[in-house]
């Protein structure tokens, strides 16, 4: 039987491929995806799948990126002892001097679209495994293990029917598998995306979860609600969110790429991109593990930021009353909402 690796590994290839062929469907006169393999000199491999069109004025799509990587190494000490605190399965090891062998598999797609009506979209799944040698045992022996997930919107602006959408497709994702995973996961990401020297959030959320496993989540707090528990289960939940990808988003791609458009809704989504930038180069943990990690190629980890982006001194747009960037603007800077 396939290892968890093997399967991870496998489900990313297949997603991967399928995610960036119905992209160039959406607009098949544009550039395709560019596909780049490389590989990693402390071990591991990815695929970076990128797309770009500077030349190409009319396409659906500025910059995107669907990426997959499937990584192992040696795990230090210091982050042996911080994962330690997540997971009970690391107590033990939590003041080890020794490192460990470590197994990290993701999918990471960022799309930002060339109409200011289409919001931009950000999704990321993954999976962990720390091991170690067992004497008399020809294979290592998984000692710590978990799955994590995202699915984020960024509109610069507001239509509350295509966040309905992008929310209904994710909790029906989640609901399949246990009535408290949504509206917990729902409240990490809206948490997690608050840019806090903005006094607002990057976008209108989605799902997000992490350190998912056997083992007690401190955000499923009903002991009595059904959950996925083992690694089977919890993978078949990590699919359907992700396969929940492509229908949460390409409707909402397709019914705003031709809105009309001028120079101020262009201004304003370089702004809104500018705030993206801020929140990934000083919030971001994902961006942060990225560039920490040995071996790693900065391009594939900053991939997420877009091509252009702009940032003017106590700019005007957003603050006119009744005006469409304001209503925004009113949506980022209040409490989440409940969409559905």
């Amino acid at each position: 039987m396939a290892t968890m690796r093997e399967r991870m590994t496998a489900y990313i290839e297949g997603l991967q491929s399928d995610i960036v062929a119905a992209l160039e469907a959406v607009d098949p006169s544009a550039p395709a995806f560019t596909r780049r393999p490389w590989d990693r000199a402390q071990g591991g491999r990815g695929v970076a799948c990128t797309f770009t069109a500077p030349n190409h004025p009319t396409s659906v799509l500025e910059k995107a990126g669907v990426n997959i990587s499937m990584i192992h190494g040696m795990l230090p000490p210091a982050a042996i002892k911080q994962m330690a605190t997540e997971h009970a399965s690391l107590a033990s090891r939590a003041d080890s001097t020794g490192s460990l062998p470590f197994f990290a598999a993701g999918l990471s797609i960022v799309l930002h679209p060339r109409n200011p009506s289409v919001p931009t979209v950000h999704a990321n799944y993954r999976y962990f495994e720390i091991t170690e040698a067992v004497e008399g045992a020809r294979a290592q022996e998984i000692v710590g293990w978990w799955f994590g997930g995202i699915t984020d919107l960024t509109p610069n602006y507001f239509f509350e029917e295509d966040v309905a959408h992008f929310h209904r497709t994710l909790k029906a994702a989640c609901d399949a598998h246990g009535p408290q995973l949504y509206p917990a996961f729902k409240a990490n990401c809206d948490n997690h995306f608050w840019i806090a020297h903005r006094g607002e959030r990057r976008g209108v959320g989605g799902i997000r979860f992490d350190d998912l496993c056997d083992e007690p989540h401190t955000l499923l707090t009903d002991p009595h609600a059904r959950r996925p528990y083992t690694s089977d289960e919890i993978f078949a939940f990590v699919r359907a969110c992700a396969d929940a990808f492509l229908p949460s988003y390409i409707p909402i791609l397709e019914r705003r790429r031709d809105a009309p458009t001028d120079e101020r809704k262009r201004r304003w989504q370089l702004l809104r991109r500018g705030r993206y930038v801020e929140f990934n180069l000083v919030y971001d943990r994902g961006t942060k593990f990225g560039l920490a990690t040995p071996g790693v190629q900065a391009e594939n980890v900053l991939m997420s930021l877009p091509e252009t982006a702009r940032w003017e001194y106590m700019s005007e747009l957003g603050t006119e009353e009744g005006s469409e960037e304001a209503k925004m603007l009113e949506v980022l800077k209040n409490p989440p909402r409940e969409w559905l």
